[in-house]
């Protein structure tokens, strides 16, 4: 991938901060001070991606010369900042530019897929040629000549990031940085993370398609180390969107800084968890993100074209308790997870895919649908040009129920309240899961009384969404990089939900 990236490292605000507004010169042996926004004060990089529609047709003829039912010129290009501040110091900062394009054949069941970061025509041929040995001694057919389509569009924005001045950026880092700080004498440290970028997307296929977009993203990362009690403990909260620095107006970095400040205290006099199994009771937002790993995964279409996962065959069927239904919706306006259309082009939608605890469908890019002779649901999702897309989700959640949450937890004699879930782990042939809660506590007599630690989730995805029994009124969402080969941006949410009889790892025998 052609990238320019100019960096800084471990500098006071102010100096920093001068400097960056001055701009500044890079040398590979002796980084110096340089303009985050400009890398040297040239202005603003250019997004277009200009290529003469006739050039794309004829790449596309090229790429099918061999045979293929389906070919496609994917160019991309991607202006991005990165910052990190720790221990109230500037710690490094990164301006990148980066472009390339993919040439993919479909044949069958067979992917050729070729990449370049020149986008020239000597380049987007050879790619061409590449991909199109997959399809050899096929049946050649035609493309249709490119032509501007229409898609909808769920991303709006009213401050572009490439106007946002550096201090701005800086600033933000700041506030939230303080915040953290000055929410209790025992948080020790805050580590911000600031990461914005604009990608450029054009897409032509031989169906006759032209497509073309920008997506603006803004991932914005506050953790908080609590010191106390003879324990430490580093919380984290996230703020990200396909949106412009606006983001900031609506969500300020005071209250992402004091949400995570405020976890780093309470599991201070958190106690061990009990292990065995019991009742949870799942905080709304984030904790989506045990569905959308547990549930969601083995709902894409490409493990279940090739006949493996907990939900292969079961088309129609149920697999889940009556208030379950899990939705990927990548239309909802300005989320993380959310896409005017894919990166192949589909026009990106709400699918729901187990409704009332009936599966009625599956995520699918076009190779799949084709596999499985279904509709093409939107979710051909690529990290960038150098690789070819595959179904994975955007904005996944659990549709909220008619529970009140506070009833599902009145009701709840014993258990566990799940506030935020960190790592985990899952099998998506199995569906056999674990996931780490980072803030828990437990429920006694229907009242959240003690926070835990160390408490571990362990289950299969059918059990969990078989044993859900209440689902809130109060859907939220949070937001999150899902890696399945590649990232990609998502979305994961849920109202409060219960689950009856869950496996809970934990550091000590219940009582």
């Amino acid at each position: 991938m052609a990238s320019n990236s100019c960096f800084v490292r471990d500098i006071p605000r102010r100096a920093f901060l001068r400097a960056t507004l001055q701009g500044g010169a890079v040398l590979a042996t002796a980084p110096a001070l340089m303009s985050l926004l400009s890398c040297g004060g040239k202005g603003a990089p250019d997004l277009r991606i200009e290529l003469d529609p006739e050039l794309l047709n004829r790449i596309i003829r090229l790429a099918l010369k061999n045979g293929g039912e389906f070919a496609e010129v994917y160019l991309e290009k991607r202006v991005s900042h990165a910052i990190e501040m720790e221990e109230s110091k500037f710690r490094s900062a990164v301006f990148g530019i980066s472009q390339g394009a993919g040439v993919r054949v479909i044949s069958g069941d067979k992917t050729g897929y070729a990449y370049t970061d020149d986008i020239t025509e000597e380049k987007l041929a050879r790619a061409a040629e590449v991909a199109s040995y997959i399809a050899r001694g096929s049946k050649v057919i035609g493309p249709q000549d490119i032509a501007p389509a229409k898609r909808d569009r769920f991303v709006t924005v009213m401050l572009p990031l490439q106007q946002i001045a550096d201090e701005k950026r800086l600033d933000v880092m700041w506030r939230a940085n303080q915040a953290a700080l000055d929410y209790d004498a025992r948080i020790k440290m805050a580590s911000i993370s600031y990461y914005d970028e604009v990608r450029s997307r054009t897409i032509a296929n031989s169906e006759g398609a032209l497509l073309s977009d920008e997506l603006p993203q803004l991932f914005f990362i506050v953790q908080a180390l609590g010191e106390g009690n003879h324990t430490r403990h580093m919380s984290r909260e996230r703020l990200a969107r396909h949106s412009g620095f606006e983001m900031f107006d609506e969500v300020t970095p005071e209250e992402v800084a004091k949400t995570a400040a405020q976890e780093a205290i309470i599991m201070l006099d958190a106690r061990d968890c009990p292990a065995g199994r019991m009742d949870i009771v799942m905080q709304n937002g984030w904790g989506g993100v045990l569905v959308h790993e547990a549930v969601g995964h083995p709902l894409e279409a490409d493990n279940i074209a090739k006949k493996v996962g907990a939900f292969t065959g079961k088309m129609g069927q149920k697999v889940a308790s009556e208030v379950f239904t899990m939705v990927d919706d990548g239309t909802l306006p300005n989320f993380r997870g959310t896409i005017n259309f894919d990166d192949e082009g589909t026009q990106a939608k709400r699918n729901v895919l187990i409704e009332k605890g009936v599966l009625v469908k599956y995520m699918t890019d076009i190779l799949s649908a084709r596999q499985l002779n279904m509709e093409r649901t939107g979710n051909g999702r690529r990290e960038s040009f150098r690789y070819m897309p595959i179904p994975r989700m955007t904005n996944t959640f659990i549709d909220k129920g008619k529970d009140n949450p506070a009833d599902i937890l009145a009701t709840t004699r014993e258990g566990l309240y799940v506030k935020s879930l960190s790592g985990g782990s899952v099998n998506p042939v199995t569906g056999q899961f674990n996931f780490t809660c980072r803030e828990s506590w437990l429920i006694e007599n229907g009242k959240l009384t003690t926070p835990v630690k160390g408490a571990t989730l362990v289950g299969s995805c059918e059990e969990i969404i078989s044993n859900i029994d209440a689902v809130g009124d109060d859907l939220a969402f949070g937001p999150g990089i899902c890696g399945k080969g590649q990232a990609a941006e998502v979305t994961a949410g849920q109202p409060t939900v219960r689950i009856r009889g869950m496996n809970v790892g934990g550091s000590r025998a219940r009582s």
